[in-house]
């Protein structure tokens, strides 16, 4: 076995240096947590090898770590599914590297595998797990990685794994709660939109031509609606057109309005203003930033940097404005919940059970109880949305069928009229 000469702080805080013999570098760094100390600098004696320790900048294989490219992409399900799987096997006591050799085996040839191929790689040179991951940014965020250097020092890899693996799951349930929900009534309306579409080019036309052969003079709803069908036939561009794309075009416009940051706050902005939908995304987004904080706090992250990472990944500008100035105020010595309070984001008792949180020492916890009732808040509202969303969208259809067919048989019961008129006069 190899000698490492290595530098760490016990429990209280000194510095020891010592030498201690192991088969590699990883088996050296979980034999001297084993012993209570948290490890800084390690080197092999008589090499050039060294490590940084936990509590330092990433050191070169870090830096130097091969960062997957390709335009594919990998999904939330497969990142959760390997973390639950990391966090078994890390509680079944197997050393980090052969976790990962087993866990790369197992996947199926694509992106992911060569990401864990990659992060095994890092660690093999003398990179810390957080380190591997930071240099894969495509599979694993700054909340991860941070999640996992939580987990390093403290020595609970398997447990922050394991609540890591709870948070994305949440967060992906509701995810798709909502945009379930959205699912039925887009196709509704798009079928509805095709509908009358289809009615304006090849229907009305036909009508049209028939009301031009008799010379009667139209109601006023009937000479809207060939004019209305003479657009999307014969418009420049077509009606038809427009119709189809301007979606497209309004979300394009979105996409590029959110390139800058004022885009990105104004967008949200209006979206946390609209009606009914507004209240979703709000509560949405306070179940979302109540849950990366109180995940990343419990796992021992300081809290302004808990609050920088949550801000980054709050998914909302509005609220990572707001998170930012609370990052400020409590930098400057400032409680939690004044700041919050002051950037009106958050409903009353919101800011009220964090300062009951910080004044009992459980800020974590009630932050994860504020995201648990606001995510039943949101499955509650989604539901009642998508209840009101159905009478709703067959009273329009149904208005706008029955204006379609008002407006093509009031000039034939004028015809009819005016027939039977003149026979009875015959």
């Amino acid at each position: 076995m190899a000698k490492f000469v290595y530098e760490a702080m016990n429990q209280t805080g000194q510095e020891v240096k010592d030498e201690i013999e192991a088969q590699s570098t990883e088996d050296a760094l979980a034999k001297i947590r084993s012993l209570g100390y948290y490890p800084t600098k390690l080197r092999q004696k008589g090499g050039r090898k060294r490590v940084k320790g936990e509590g330092e900048s990433a050191g070169p294989a870090a830096r130097k770590s091969k960062s997957v490219g390709g335009i594919g992409r990998i999904r939330v399900k497969e990142i959760t599914q390997f973390t639950r799987q990391l966090s078994t096997l890390q509680d079944a006591g197997l050393p980090i590297l052969r976790s990962l050799r087993i866990l790369e085996q197992q996947q199926k040839p694509g992106m992911l595998r060569m990401v864990l191929r990659n992060v095994a790689d890092d660690i093999e040179g003398g990179a810390t797990l957080s380190e591997a991951m930071a240099g894969q940014p495509k599979a694993f965020d700054r909340l991860y990685c941070n999640m996992v250097a939580a987990g390093e020092t403290g020595g609970v890899l398997d447990t922050i794994l394991q609540r890591l693996a709870d948070f994305m799951e949440r967060a992906q349930r509701l995810k798709r709660k909502v945009v379930g929900a959205m699912i039925y009534p887009i196709v509704v309306i798009a079928f509805a939109v095709g509908i009358v579409a289809g009615i304006m080019i090849v229907v009305v036309p036909k009508f049209a031509e028939i009301f031009a052969d008799f010379g009667t003079n139209l109601p006023g709803v009937t000479q809207f609606l060939i004019n209305v069908s003479n657009w999307f036939v014969h418009g420049r561009p077509p009606g038809w057109v427009v119709v189809f794309l301007s979606p497209v075009a309004i979300f394009g416009l979105l996409k590029l309005v959110r390139l800058s940051e004022a885009g990105r706050y104004a967008v949200d902005w209006v979206k946390l203003r609209v009606p009914i939908l507004g209240t979703i995304l709000g509560k949405s987004s306070i179940a979302r930033f109540t849950r990366t904080l109180g995940t990343l706090l419990a796992a021992g992250v300081p809290i302004l940097e808990a609050i920088n990472i949550t801000r980054e990944t709050a998914g909302n500008e509005v609220f990572s404005r707001a998170l930012g100035e609370v990052h400020d105020e409590i930098r400057e010595g400032e409680s939690f919940a004044n700041p919050l309070r002051a950037a009106r984001i958050c409903d009353s008792i919101v800011i009220n059970m964090i300062d009951v949180g910080e004044e009992t020492g459980d800020l974590d916890k009630m932050l994860m109880k504020i995201a648990d009732n606001y995510d039943e808040e949101v499955e509650t509202l989604v539901d009642g949305l998508v209840s009101l969303l159905e009478p709703v969208m067959i009273v329009v259809l149904g208005a706008i069928v029955g204006f379609i067919v008002v407006a093509l048989f009031l000039p034939l019961v004028t015809l009819i009229n005016a027939v039977s008129g003149g026979s009875q006069g015959g």
